[in-house]
């Protein structure tokens, strides 16, 4: 039997369907952060669309090729190909009359004296020497070959202009070519002009198609989708002759009464412009562009050119999303692919997967107000990549495998989880076999295939355990805990790069507490001119303040009142700052602010610090920068209440915040009191 042979190629036919799926953590992970230094999610979105990922184009670079490749394109070509190659026929021509006249022994001196002095003085111009040569009687065969020659490929470039591919297909064309070329201009003005008054039917274009169709290969369904396509490449050809030098221009029109020896070719063109410009007036009739190649263009190549840059240019515009209500389906895939290849069609349609996907996967929703903003699925998301990576650190810092953050052996929590690599909690053993059982129910209804056996009884009645279903009850070493995290929200932290530090230690403590110790209260408190206790979707949203003010003071008090509603948990505060306190809250409440810190300012807080610590709070001072004044503050504080100050790096605050928090919950407190 003849061998079989197969050829194996690049996937065109749409999307790989053997391409990774769009990576939504690291877009999620981009969004967010740009979200917490203070973009809306629309922009945070719009932006990761433009930069692209790790491993993908952004629009940004789709753009760039784009001015590229429209850079290339006018640096490469001008466009006096037509009129260059006009002038090469024009003097072949002349050279082979004079050769013919030179050895024709038939001509008298006297006539052939005449026509030298009349090939000798054509005009410079090339446009008045084809017309002065018009009425000239060729005496040579090539000459006048290649003189007709010129003629015929006028014809063809301004056919060419106005219906792409007529100069390939008219070449050597006969008279009944022409002939049909004129039969066509007419009937196709006549239809447009109909359509024009609203007079046309379906049957003119539907007649008209049958008799003509073969000129049109984009097989318009209807007129006005052959109206669109004939406008859009009249008007190119418009702005290429818009392009042009006056003398180009001023060459080219007395040429074109020469196409194909037929001024009527001229007219009905003129005509069919006319009634495309009316037709279609929104298209760009008047631009133009600066051509400075070495590559001379045909009048019909120009033209393609000069739609290849409109195309390119309306691109740019899809990729430049900058107009209202822009999205990733406006981009036009088919014209990406075929100005920049297939790999600019993949790349744009991976990003705008990736857009619909975080839409659909509910990482992104809409707000009363109706402006995007991160969902509560996408804050657990980053909670728990900011999580990891505090995780990632502390074992890094301790020299040991990953630390699980969901408690040690101890007093039961009351929740489960999933088993995971490195677990020694002890099985929750109950929800282990129901989950074995719902997988047996499950498998035992799936329909087997044709010819499969069927379980027996007795194999039937066993239960397989899988590690999937194993699930591990969380412990906990000590009581619950109330926690407040005081985060200076001042001015300098934003100005000093300490702003988003600061965000991803809130949401990854916020993360922590919400997962693995449900039990616990955490309160978020934000200080700056006042203080407030905000929700953490509030702080991961909100923007670098400009105002002056470090209100230790206000906040204090918003921990002293989420402990006091909380008196059996265990208080921790642990304070994020970059400065002494400038600000604290008066009777009036309205908030006092000055710079030095005043005496009064710094009472009010060291009595608000004194009452929390009488609380029984472990209080710690997390010291961001080297402020001499801050650090000998945060010291004298901490000694008064046996609390303790950190001075971390900021890419260690959050394993700084979270390890203090791990602390604070598996001390006993008397040892800790007491040490």
């Amino acid at each position: 039997m003849p061998r079989s042979r197969s050829r194996y190629g690049r996937y065109v036919d749409g999307p790989d369907p053997l391409a990774p799926p769009v990576d939504l953590a690291e877009a999620l992970e981009a969004i967010s952060e740009d979200v917490m230094a203070g973009y809306s999610a629309e922009r945070a979105l719009r932006e990761f669309l433009r930069r692209g990922g790790r491993n993908s184009e952004g629009l940004d670079d789709l753009a760039g090729r784009v001015q590229a490749r429209r850079r290339e394109l006018l640096d490469r070509n001008n466009l006096d190909g037509t009129l260059a190659e006009v002038k090469e026929l024009l003097d072949t021509a002349v050279l082979e009359e004079r050769k013919e006249l030179a050895r024709d022994i038939s001509l008298d001196d006297l006539d052939r004296d005449f026509r030298e002095l009349q090939l000798s003085n054509l005009p410079e111009s090339t446009a008045a020497a084809v017309s002065e040569l018009a009425t000239y009687d060729w005496r040579s065969k090539p000459a006048r070959e290649a003189y007709d020659k010129i003629k015929d490929l006028l014809g063809r470039e301004l056919l060419d202009q106005r219906f792409a591919g007529m100069k390939e297909a008219l070449e050597n064309a006969t008279d009944s070519d022409r002939q049909a070329i004129a039969e066509m201009l007419k009937d196709l003005n006549e239809l447009l002009a109909a359509h024009r008054r609203g007079e046309d039917t379906d049957a003119d274009f539907s007649e008209f198609m049958d008799k003509h169709g073969d000129f049109f290969p984009e097989n318009p369904q209807n007129v006005d989708e052959l109206i669109d396509a004939l406008a859009n490449r009249a008007a190119a050809a418009q702005r290429m002759l818009n392009s042009m030098t006056p003398e180009q221009r001023q060459e080219l029109m007395q040429l074109s009464a020469q196409a194909f020896g037929s001024p009527e070719l001229m007219a009905q063109l003129g005509q069919l412009d006319a009634n495309l410009q009316s037709l279609r007036p929104g298209e760009d009739w008047s631009g133009s562009e600066q051509f400075g190649g070495d590559q001379g263009l045909g009048l019909g190549d120009g033209t393609g050119v000069l739609q290849d840059l409109a195309e390119l240019d309306s691109l740019a515009a899809q990729l430049g999303q900058g107009y209202g209500g822009a999205r990733m389906d406006d981009i036009d895939l088919d014209a990406l692919a075929r100005q920049l290849g297939p790999d600019a069609a993949v790349s744009a349609r991976t990003l705008a997967e990736l857009e619909k996907a975080l839409r659909n996967a509910g990482y992104l929703s809409r707000g009363s107000d109706g402006a995007l903003k991160l969902s509560p699925r996408a804050m657990r998301q980053l909670g728990k990549t900011l999580l990891q990576e505090v995780s990632d650190r502390l074992s890094g810092r301790t020299g040991q495998r990953d630390t699980r953050l969901s408690g040690a052996a101890g007093e039961l929590t009351g929740s489960t989880r999933q088993w995971s690599f490195g677990d020694t909690e002890p099985w929750d053993v109950t929800r282990t076999i129901l989950n074995a059982m719902r997988r047996d129910a499950a498998d035992e209804k799936t329909v087997p295939e044709e010819g499969a056996q069927r379980p027996s009884r007795r194999a039937a009645a066993r239960m397989h355990i899988h590690i999937d279903d194993v699930e591990i009850v969380e412990t906990e070493t000590r009581t619950q805990a109330a926690v407040a995290l005081l985060a200076d929200t001042s001015f300098s932290m934003a100005a000093e790069g300490r702003w988003l530090p600061m965000k991803r230690t809130a949401l990854a403590l916020h993360h922590l507490v919400s997962t693995r110790w449900r039990g616990d209260q955490l309160d978020l408190i934000t200080f700056g001119r006042y203080a407030e206790s905000v929700a953490v979707e509030h702080l991961v949203g909100l923007p670098a303040l400009r105002e002056q003010g470090t209100n230790l003071h206000h906040a204090l008090l918003l921990a002293e009142r989420m402990f006091r509603k909380n008196p059996t948990m265990q208080p921790v505060v642990l304070i994020v700052t970059d400065g002494e306190p400038t600000a604290y809250l008066a009777p009036d409440g309205d908030s006092l602010f000055s710079y030095p810190p005043s005496l009064p300012t710094l009472r009010a807080t060291v009595a608000q610090l004194d009452r929390v610590r009488r609380l029984g709070a472990r209080i710690t001072f997390f010291r961001l920068g080297d402020d001499p004044g801050l650090e000998s503050f945060v010291r004298q504080m901490a000694d008064r209440v046996d609390g303790r100050v950190v001075n971390p790096d900021l890419d260690d605050l959050g394993a700084a915040v979270v390890s203090e928090y791990l602390s604070a919950r598996r001390a006993d407190i008397g040892n800790y009191w007491g040490a």
